[in-house]
């Protein structure tokens, strides 16, 4: 993204302008004049994205510019990289008596790096002036080819394309939507239909408009159609003319010189005493709502507005107070298979011999109807005989889309949502691309390569982790992006991009050269190659074309044996990797860290996730600008004490998890250091630190980290309790926290915290405690606690029950008491509860108003445990019940074919006993009598094979 560039580039040329770089002479008024030029052009690159491919003129301005605004990152970088060495050889102090003579030589020394950045920036310079002069002129001003620039596209695209046919199940969507409509409110009501562009919202809509009953009902109606650029005055405008003509009176001759405001005034005199439906379709953004909805008199008749928008929030924006959210969800794969055939083979049955080939392409087409009818009407035309010719059109699907002209309607369409994006998330959404395809994508992942890329702007108040997460909901928000996994409390765990949308996606990324994809087939490389993304390649791919490197990121996605021939400590030697800022090397083959690494200075993200590496080097040090070491799941145990050098380290993740049993003690293994962590002042992710030597000057260190928003202790100690106490206290920020005992036996001592800190979300704790801490019950944001080995005499359901976001609590030998109540109006969202190994646990009460919105109930090992638990029946939204190794005299009484039980968990969908047998867990469902389940396709079935939790954090 051209404009993305130059933000960044902006941001880099304010830094060097401020810092005391003893640059040569002009060189900063050549750099203040290049920053000045390349502002101006900055509100021409905001617009230009959705305009240059109707423009081929701006199209290569375009490109320019964001040639150019690389070169000058590259001379910055270059020159920043060319004086590490002889800072870190020169450094003096103000006032010092050898500062004089030690500028002096470092002027010397770098006398050579500062003529190349002139020479550089003068050339710079030279082009910017050139593309100045043939700047362009947008948004109507100016002549030639500028007056054509226009982002308007029907917003009916998606409707033209489906018809009501095409949209095989319609009749069930349609008829929800008539029952709002006609549900009986004499309140002004907003139905906003959402969801991804091409499924069919505009034609659901018209549906429903052009259904003789609504249109009986609301005898004064009117669509008004909506492009990504309008002008309010107009749209409300048009709005009057359409209901003068529905009403049969002549529109006002004066409409046309009207202000706004009078045409709003006139629209709700027209219609403050009938009851009336407008349809707003394409609503792109809010302020469309918050002007219209202003002329829309609420006149108690129940007047209705549909909205049509492929954003959430617009949707739900819309419908507060009174309104509902309709969420247009992708076909069913039955439904797209019928329609696929249907168009594809004019009604006739897929041919056995493509049928195969022919559920491959559906399958890339996601249950979109728009993308299904389009690729169907494609294929259409092809012979049946011969199988390689749709082979070859499902291998190269992307180069399908982007060539063939009867699927540009539907490109068209997909891309609207993309234009429209804001200039700070195209960057994020082209990142995307670099994900091989059906890839879930890490939540924290994303976050953290985004920041470390520069896309991330900061906001007052705000972490660039808490911009880039909001970054991440707005994009789910807008469609473009859908969850794959959710934790157990309902946060995103993981998410992906549908698979034609990604498609599209990576044609842009591809056209305006952000990334390359080396894959396993055969690449033309661009002249350029700034981010790179090797999927399953071997290395010799990268050396052929070492030569076109300009590397700031670079992403690894490759089957275990696929890197044999790829070396890593070959590859970090090249010239075109020296200013990486990213470097993700998970699931590489890695035995050592490349000594490489270390000598690029600008690395931002360092990730050497599910590798064999060891050990780290002391010369980590070098790499002063690193932001994130991802060491989860490799063998490092130990970090050198150089590590506390990394002044503006942001996440420290380093530890791994043994695979024997979630029950283990000692799960999961830290790593030791013996380094100042004090220093460290920017560290907001510390996992999972062993504490158990040199505990007490340790601790002293985690209280100078006040920024910190996770931390994970191991292997702590009875008597370093007050320390801790005293530290936490100083984290004010922490959102999540784990402590794990040296044994199960020791005590945690944490009961002494005077001042908690209240944004914590999530809470740890393993290990035997004394009494419960008092001061758990005050955090009203908690929505986590798992304790574990607790051992507690008294019912800890006392202190937890009146927490108003606990979503996920659980228990592992917590509580050596008989019974737990839980009594009524507690626990009130509580989503999921597991319980294991309560060896003295044989009964349960639960009174009618607990945990009223318990989804999952896990239970698990608790031999005493024969009653089925008293008030069970009351949990009226449970979905799924877990029994573990459970006494058969309780499962007994649960069964449907005659358990006396079996009525008070028969509102249940899913309950299943599963008992360890053999290594493995054998799953039964009581629903059918205690059948075993051996259907590898059950998704229940596959889910409890392994235990309930890993309590994984």
């Amino acid at each position: 993204m051209a404009d993305s560039s130059v933000s960044f580039l902006l941001d880099k040329l304010s830094s060097l302008l401020q810092e005391e770089v003893n640059l040569q002479r002009g060189v900063r008024e050549d750099v203040q004049h290049i920053k000045d030029e390349l502002e101006r052009h900055k509100a021409i690159l905001m617009k230009a994205d959705s305009m240059e491919d109707k423009d081929p003129e701006l199209k290569v301005w375009v490109k320019r510019v964001r040639e150019i605004a690389e070169d000058m990152e590259d001379a910055i970088d270059e020159y920043s990289i060319r004086l590490v060495d002889h800072q870190q050889g020169n450094k003096y102090q103000q006032g010092n008596k050898y500062s004089f003579i030690h500028r002096m030589v470092f002027g010397l020394k770098t006398l050579g790096a500062r003529r190349r950045i002139a020479s550089d920036i003068q050339g710079i310079k030279s082009k910017v002036e050139v593309l100045s002069n043939e700047r362009p002129i947008i948004s109507g001003v100016g002549s030639g080819s500028s007056q054509r620039l226009s982002s308007r596209l029907d917003s009916q695209g998606d409707a033209l394309l489906l018809e009501e046919a095409d949209l095989v199940g319609i009749e069930q969507p349609k008829k929800q939507v008539c029952d709002l409509l006609f549900k009986d409110e004499s309140n002004r009501a907003v139905i906003s239909i959402y969801g991804m562009g091409g499924l069919g919202k505009t034609t659901l809509a018209k549906q429903v408009y052009d259904d003789p009953k609504v249109k009986k009902r609301f005898r004064i109606h009117a669509w008004v159609n909506l492009s990504q650029s309008y002008k309010m005055e107009e749209l409300l405008k048009y709005l009057f003319q359409q209901l003068h003509s529905v009403i049969g009176k002549p529109v006002p001759e004066a409409v046309g010189t009207m202000k706004i405001e009078k045409v709003k005034e006139s629209i709700k005199n027209l219609l403050q005493g009938s009851r009336y439906l407008i349809v707003l379709d394409n609503v792109w953004h809010v302020n469309v709502w918050d002007a219209v909805r202003l002329a829309l008199p609420n006149n108690n008749r129940g007047s209705r507005v549909m909205i049509t928008t492929r954003n959430r929030d617009i949707a739900s924006y819309s419908c507060a107070g009174f309104g509902k959210n309709f969420h247009l969800e992708f076909l069913p794969e039955q439904e797209a298979w019928s329609l696929f055939c249907r168009k594809t083979f004019q009604g006739n049955s897929c041919p056995p011999h493509l049928e195969e080939v022919c559920r491959k392409i559906l399958k890339l087409c996601g249950g979109l109807p728009l993308a299904i009818v389009a690729v169907s009407g494609a294929l259409a035309t092809r012979g049946t005989s011969n199988i390689e010719e749709w082979q070859i059109v499902c291998r190269s699907f992307g180069s399908e889309i982007d060539g063939n002209d009867k699927l540009e309607d539907m490109k068209k369409v997909l891309s609207l949502s993309f234009n429209e994006l804001p200039y700070y998330l195209k960057s994020c959404l082209l990142y995307l691309s670099m994900f091989p395809g059906r890839h879930a994508i890490e939540h924290m992942r994303l976050i953290r390569l985004w920041i470390a890329e520069g896309f991330v702007n900061g906001e007052d108040g705000k972490t660039l982790e808490e911009v880039a997460d909001s970054y991440l909901k707005e994009l789910l928000n807008r469609s473009f992006l859908h969850v794959v996994e959710k934790t157990s409390d309902g946060r995103m765990k993981t998410c992906r991009m549908h698979d034609l949308l990604r498609e599209i996606v990576s044609f842009k990324s591809k056209d305006q050269n952000f990334a390359t994809i080396a894959g396993d087939q055969e690449l033309v490389w661009p002249e350029r190659v700034r981010r790179l993304s090797v999927i399953n390649s071997s290395y010799d791919v990268l050396r052929q074309n070492k030569t076109r490197f300009k590397l700031r990121s670079l992403l690894m996605f490759a089957f275990p044996d696929s890197l044999n021939l790829f070396s890593l400590h070959e590859l970090c030697s090249y010239t075109g990797v020296k200013l990486l800022r990213v470097l993700d090397l998970k699931d590489s083959p890695l035995e050592d860290f490349p000594a490489e690494i270390v000598n690029l200075y600008l690395l931002k993200y360092l990730s050497l996730k599910n590798t064999k590496v060891k050990s780290i080097p002391g010369s980590i040090k070098k790499l002063q600008n690193l932001e994130t070491l991802n060491l989860k799941h490799t063998y490092v145990t130990e970090l050198p004490v150089e590590i506390a050098e990394l002044k503006r380290l942001r996440h420290l993740l380093v530890y791994r998890y043994e695979i024997e049993s979630y029950a283990h003690f000692h799960l999961r293994h830290g790593f030791k250091v013996a380094a100042p962590i004090g220093n460290m002042l920017s560290l907001q992710k510390l996992c999972f630190i062993e504490v158990d030597q040199g505990s007490g000057a340790l601790m002293v260190e985690l209280g100078k980290l006040t920024q910190l928003r996770r931390l994970g202790i191991r292997k702590m100690r009875k008597e370093d309790g007050p320390a801790l106490c005293s530290a936490i206290e100083k984290m004010i920020h922490l959102r999540s926290l784990s402590i794990t005992a040296i044994n199960e036996d020791e005590i945690i001592d944490i009961h002494n915290i005077s001042k908690p800190p209240q944004y914590l979300q999530q809470l740890y704790l393993s290990g035997r405690l004394e009494k419960f801490p008092q001061w758990i019950n005050s955090l009203k944001n908690l929505f986590r606690v798992f304790l574990k080995w607790s051992r507690l005499k008294e019912d800890p359901l006392q202190y937890l029950q009146n927490l108003p976001n606990l979503r996920h609590l659980e228990f592992l030998q917590v509580y050596i008491g008989e019974t737990l109540h839980f009594k009524a109006d507690g626990f009130p969202n509580l989503k999921v509860l597991g319980l294991d190994d309560l060896k003295g646990l044989n009964s349960m009460t639960i009174e009618e108003g607990a945990m009223q919105g318990l989804k999952k109930l896990v239970i698990q090992r608790c031999g005493s445990f024969k009653i089925v638990p008293l008030g069970i029946e009351h949990l009226t939204k449970l979905k799924t019940i877990e029994f573990f190794d459970m006494p058969d005299e309780l499962i007994t009484a649960l069964r449907p074919n005659g358990g006396e039980d079996y009525w008070r968990v028969q509102h249940v969908p899913t309950v299943y006993s599963t008992y360890w047998r053999d290594g493995g867990w054998d799953v039964y469902s009581l629903e059918t009598f205690g059948e075993r389940v051996t259907d590898s396709n059950h998704s229940t079935a596959k889910r409890t094979l392994e235990p309930p939790t890993l309590w994984k954090v």
